[in-house]
């Protein structure tokens, strides 16, 4: 994808993004198995370049967890005495509680019920329910199916393999100027939902393509498509003492595709670079954007940010998970996450990520005020509307560059885009009246 391709045009890149959460939806993805290593070639193919698909075994020890066993589901059903499926796999993927061993029984209604679930406060919504590390089979349905069901003896069928196999993640590297680096990571463990699982990867896999069309990088970005919680803690395990040495900023991205609001969820330190920059970006973007705190946690930044690992990991979003009503649902499908929201998440998560390439911390150079008219910087003729804007906001810059203050400070100050002050930057470092 070329700058152009990914730039030009409202709803360009983000049809883009649709097109891909259109092809990714069906597929049945959990913390392991087929669903997340077809996502990831799905993903790779997309990005090229060297995506790297990892594979790390069951029984392998992260931290205070054990990677589990493999999970890959063939197909599953609730059919009748009649041998009509009554609730069917293959017609939604989330019909499924994630992760259910293989079973094979006859039930009547009652004892069929103890495997049932459904929102009752939802009653047309299918939940989405997992049981990742304690064995038991189960089935969901909306409210309104399961209060139809009638008296009598079912068959519940779920056909699936649960045994050692391996975790799957993907990592991207791609290399800048600097050995120091970005780290961006996004989950690809939940089934057919929209706006919590795919508008994440599609959003992030935008982003990787953009980086790599950038004729210059300042930082090395490091990538990951992970399974939520497990994989972020299995990749921890693996490279906390590179992260922790190299990692300046990084982002949680998830729950970045519908429409109707931007949101912000700190690190647990709460004023690394990257709250800074996120901060920064959703400001010039909807000044009425969602400030959460670190009690509001919910993703793998719990994992990023956790003692002992603290990373400067912050997270952009759009309606933040388990804030809006089709959380965890069926109703989170592809209607919510929208070509528009989600160019909007992608806009939110680039503005960021080039406030972080622009910043500096920019020294002046010359006692007191330089000489501006001479320089072709100010006009000669001193009158009361002779100054324009542009003037006052290099005078601005100029005033606040202590070498103490970095630029996002100094953008925060003035209130205009770092983007632009940083175009004032070269101006002045090509006049020598400014150093980094």
């Amino acid at each position: 994808m070329s700058a152009s391709e990914v730039n030009d045009g409202w709803g360009q890149v983000g049809e883009l993004m649709h097109d891909w959460c259109r092809s990714l939806f069906p597929i049945t993805r959990s913390i392991t198995g087929e669903g997340v290593r077809t996502t990831l070639e799905f993903i790779s193919r997309k990005i090229g370049g060297d995506f790297i698909l990892n594979e790390v075994p069951t029984g392998t020890e992260v931290f205070d967890w054990v990677v589990p066993y493999e999970w890959n589901i063939r197909d599953a059903w609730v059919e009748n005495e009649q041998g009509e499926r009554i609730i069917d796999f293959q017609s939604n993927n989330l019909h499924l509680m994630g992760y259910s061993e293989p079973v094979d029984q006859w039930l009547d209604l009652e004892e069929l019920q103890q495997h049932l679930y459904s929102l009752p406060e939802q009653p047309e919504a299918i939940p989405y329910v997992t049981s990742y590390y304690k064995r038991r089979w189960g089935f969901c349905l909306s409210e309104q199916h399961r209060q139809s069901l009638e008296p009598g003896r079912y068959r519940a069928v779920v056909d699936a393999d649960f045994k050692p196999g391996v975790l799957n993640y993907g990592e991207l590297v791609i290399p800048g100027e600097s050995s120091q680096e970005v780290f961006l990571s996004t989950y690809v463990c939940h089934p057919s939902m929209a706006n919590n699982e795919l508008s994440g990867p599609v959003v992030t896999t935008a982003i990787a393509r953009w980086l790599q069309s950038l004729p210059d990088r300042r930082y090395t970005y490091r990538i990951v498509f992970i399974p939520e919680t497990i994989g972020s803690l299995t990749y921890l395990s693996r490279n906390l003492d590179h992260l922790k040495t190299h990692v300046i900023a990084g982002f949680n991205v998830s729950c970045i595709g519908d429409d109707r609001c931007y949101s912000y969820l700190p690190s647990r330190a709460g004023n690394t670079l990257a709250d800074r920059a996120a901060r920064h970006a959703l400001h010039h973007i909807d000044s009425n954007y969602l400030r959460y705190t670190w009690l509001d946690r919910g993703s793998d930044e719990r994992q990023y940010c956790a003692p002992g690992i603290d990373l400067p990991v912050a997270s952009i979003m759009r309606s933040k998970h388990g804030k809006y009503p089709e959380y965890h649902t069926s109703l989170d499908d592809l209607s919510l996450v929208t070509p528009s929201g989600l160019e909007g998440g992608y806009n939110a998560l680039k503005s960021a990520i080039e406030a972080i390439e622009i910043n500096c911390r920019p020294m002046a150079t010359c006692l007191g005020e330089p000489k501006m008219s001479k320089r072709g910087l100010r006009p000669t003729l001193s009158r009361v509307d002779s100054i324009e804007e542009d003037n006052i906001l290099i005078m601005h810059l100029l005033t606040y560059s202590d070498g103490e203050r970095d630029l996002i400070e100094i953008a925060d100050l003035i209130n205009i885009p770092i983007k632009q002050l940083g175009e004032m930057v070269r101006l002045l470092a090509d006049q020598s009246l400014i150093r980094i």
